[in-house]
């Protein structure tokens, strides 16, 4: 059964918006004033994976943005677009057209992809970076390539290459959803208690928004595909450039699928400011698994950026 996107509309602290940019309409989560803080996040979540920094952020005097990516929640689902230099170039004109010049661009898997990315490829519009549970893309590259065991950790995106068939898993039921939820996180998490089930009920329900599940699934199949092909090599010698802007490199201990020793590794590409963190106990969903640990660490961070 499918979903109206209304139903990712969750109400709270914060006011729903939806702006033009870069050829498409984006859903954004606003909340406060002040420098902005853009908040991208990954699969198989939306906007509201950071309900709990959009009123801290706004609090401390910052405008906290969260949006909603191409394909996902009640942003537009156009067709194509699901490379990471059409992406970056989404949050780029986002940031302009909510009328900021510069955003300090945090990101949660999917969306630490395209943070890591952005001072590449959108330079003018990038403050600072603060990736989540992800490894610069060269990082994750070069790990798959030479470590078994982040090989294996990666192997779940394979079946995500088939058509149609993990498009009609990821709506059936909420089973899938709920799967991979738990087995991304840290023990205990999505907790067993109401809490927990309204976060697997929101997430499954926003899956099953009409062209969701198919558009999450063409990040992974261009991540793969556009290995050999021309595009995939013009996005790595693009982002194949020291990263000098500020980056806070959040990473969950438990994390299976993009290992602590990979997401160390991204060092190498930060010759700005780098601070990495890793959460004792807390495993691939870091913004909701440790939250008040990120708003901490993301707020003290914020006050030291120049």
């Amino acid at each position: 059964m499918t979903v109206d996107a209304t139903a990712v509309l969750h109400e709270g602290p914060w006011q729903h918006r939806f702006v033009s940019a870069n050829g498409a309409r984006f859903h954004v989560a606003e909340a406060g004033e002040g420098p902005m803080v853009l908040l991208l996040h990954g699969f198989p979540q939306m906007w509201w994976c950071w309900r709990a920094q959009l009123p801290a952020l706004a609090e401390a005097g910052y405008r906290a943005v969260a949006m909603d990516l191409r394909g996902y929640g009640a942003s537009d689902k156009p067709p194509r677009g699901y490379d990471t230099i059409t992406l970056a170039a989404d949050v780029a004109a986002v940031v302009r057209s909510l009328g900021a010049e510069q955003a300090v661009v945090a990101g949660h898997d999917w969306g630490g992809w395209v943070a890591w990315s952005m001072p590449a490829l959108q330079p003018s519009v990038t403050r600072a970076v603060a990736p989540m549970s992800i490894a610069h893309p060269l990082a994750f590259s070069r790990a798959v390539r030479r470590s078994n065991a982040q090989r294996a950790a990666s192997a779940y995106v394979l079946p995500f290459q088939l058509p149609v068939l993990p498009e009609r898993a990821l709506t059936r039921d909420g089973a899938l959803v709920t799967r991979i939820l738990h087995g991304g996180g840290g023990p205990g998490w999505p907790t067993p208690d109401d809490a927990g089930r309204e976060v697997e009920r929101a997430y499954a329900e926003a899956m099953r928004v009409p062209f969701v599940a198919h558009s999450a699934m063409e990040y992974y199949r261009w991540v793969v595909r556009s290995v050999p092909r021309a595009d995939g090599r013009r996005f790595r010698a693009a982002v194949d450039q020291p990263v000098q802007v500020p980056v806070l490199h959040l990473h969950g201990a438990l994390d299976p699928a993009i290992l602590t020793d990979t997401a160390r590794s991204s060092s190498r590409y930060a010759a700005g400011p780098y601070a990495f963190h890793e959460l004792p106990d807390i495993g691939h969903f870091v913004p909701e698994e440790a939250p008040d640990d990120v708003t901490a660490l993301l707020l003290d961070w914020l006050a030291d950026l120049p």
